[in-house]
């Protein structure tokens, strides 16, 4: 197989597999069918294509292969003849197009398939390996390996995933009008969760794993080109690049740098100037929605040539703004750094000690982390080094662990 043949398999799989996947699927019915199918049409690529005569429209000679397959494998189950009839009516007439007329002109399934991967009957860990394998394209041990659990329970969780969406008849479709706005809440939800997996790894010795934050931010962007004129949908892919602009400044030497401190000069421009752009159109449509909320924040930090620049207080008041919307222990969290640093250490302390009555974030190390950050700052040295080792107990990332301990290390010294 040539160089040029290899690239442009990997470029279909890498570029198209959400699209070509989505279409199989509305086509058969069956996940497990459709992805059987793109596969052996990536095979027969690789050995059509070995003598480097690729197709004008890689990703057009991919579909139709799949589609035979699709018809070939039906032929072999006698008992699904109105599914036969249903693939060979619909590639017969295609079939007197070039390729590349198929492709462009077969509907765009991606947004069905979102829905389905995401549906809210579906558990929050299946959702995001459903949607990772058939959207992402990532392989069973890929995902695996980015979540940290064994390749066979990653598979059992798929199994089970796609078996609950056959049994309870979850539907193929994308939701009526009425439901759209609450059905996407748990797709962007998805689509932050493997953003955050990827930009603070729950656990393992690395810090950012920058293949889940660019896979959220491209499905971010899909989400977006499917639902342009959705306001939090342009929210949402602003966050994720503001936030991912730093990617590069947040470890030097395998140690965790804050946002304080880190070299702003490392900060992504054309990112940064992307996500401002996104945020400004997104506020111009409201109702304002949490993820423009957020992404307000992220501008802001991102608008901040220096740390002493950052205008807290605007933050403060966004942070406030968006408990209402989502009155969370974790934002309130924010709120209280944020008052802390742009009104008072005094009253933002006085805030943390009064969510740290409620417990509900005692396990939560960036809860005793940010604790102890303000108690350092304001000279209580020894609730600090508590606070810190509080932290330490709870947290799982070797990076972050490291961190903490240099930090109890400093106070100590």
């Amino acid at each position: 197989m040539t160089d040029q043949a290899r690239a442009a398999v990997e470029r279909v799989f890498k570029d198209d597999c959400g699209r070509i996947l989505s279409t199989l699927i509305r086509i058969s019915g069956s996940f497990d069918q459709a992805e059987e199918a793109m596969q052996e049409a990536l095979a027969a690529a690789t050995v059509s294509w070995k003598a480097g005569a690729v197709p004008s429209n890689p990703a057009a000679w991919i579909t139709t292969a799949a589609h035979r397959k699709l018809i070939d494998a039906a032929r072999r189950r006698r008992t699904h003849r109105d599914r036969e009839d249903s693939l060979a009516y619909e590639l017969e007439n295609s079939a007197a197009a070039e390729p590349e007329d198929v492709f462009v002109h077969l509907p765009d399934d991606r947004l069905r398939l979102i829905f389905t991967c995401c549906h809210p009957a579906l558990s929050p860990e299946g959702q995001v390996a459903l949607t990772l394998r058939t959207l992402g394209g990532l392989t069973t041990a890929e995902i695996a390996k980015a979540f940290l659990v064994p390749e066979p329970t990653l598979a059992q969780r798929l199994v089970r995933t796609k078996r609950k969406i056959q049994e309870a008849g979850i539907p193929y479709e994308v939701p009526p009008s009425h439901q759209l706005a609450e059905r996407l809440a748990p797709v962007r939800a998805v689509l932050y969760l493997i953003f955050n997996e990827g930009y603070v790894a729950t656990a393992g010795e690395s810090l950012v794993r920058a293949d889940l934050c660019l896979e959220a931010i491209r499905l971010a962007r899909v989400l977006c080109e499917l639902l342009p004129n959705d306001a939090e949908n342009l929210a949402l892919l602003a966050l994720l690049l503001l936030h991912d602009s730093r990617r590069e400044a947040r470890v030097r030497d395998s140690m965790l740098v804050t946002l304080e401190e880190q070299d702003r000069a490392l900060w992504n421009r054309s990112q940064i100037a992307e996500g401002l752009a996104l945020v400004d159109r997104a506020l111009m449509r409201g109702p304002v929605g949490s993820y423009q909320l957020q992404a307000a924040i992220a501008a802001l930090h991102a608008d901040a040539a220096r740390p002493a620049e950052t205008d807290w207080r605007q933050i403060a008041a966004l942070y406030e703004r968006l408990l209402v919307l989502q009155p969370t222990a974790v934002v309130a969290l924010n709120h209280a750094v944020a008052v802390a640093l742009g009104v008072g250490l005094e009253q933002g302390m006085a805030m943390l000690d009064t969510l740290g009555e409620s417990r509900e974030l005692q396990n939560y190390y960036l809860f005793h982390a940010a604790r102890a950050d303000i108690l350092s700052r304001l000279k209580r040295r020894d609730e600090a080094l508590a606070a810190y080792r509080r932290a330490l107990a709870f947290v799982q990332n070797q990076v972050e662990r490291e961190f903490l301990a240099r930090r109890i290390a400093r106070l100590e010294n």
